[in-house]
């Protein structure tokens, strides 16, 4: 079993160049697949339509939970 998660990859801090500092953020979980192919798939679906933004929010997976 495959858990997708939504997460930052950074957080915002001034002093930082950019405005942003690395931070692997807190995971906000998604859904659950059978095989890791289906996974990836629906993570590459789901960071191909939503804009990843300042902050850099991507969906990933894990088996691993």
């Amino acid at each position: 079993m495959y858990k997708t998660f939504v997460r930052n990859w950074y957080r915002a801090n001034k002093a930082w160049p950019r405005g942003r500092e690395p931070h692997a953020g807190r995971k906000t979980w998604h859904d659950t697949y059978e095989t890791e192919e289906q996974a990836r798939a629906a993570c590459r679906e789901w960071n191909s339509t939503h804009d990843a933004g300042h902050l850099s929010r991507k969906m990933e997976y894990t088996s691993d939970y």
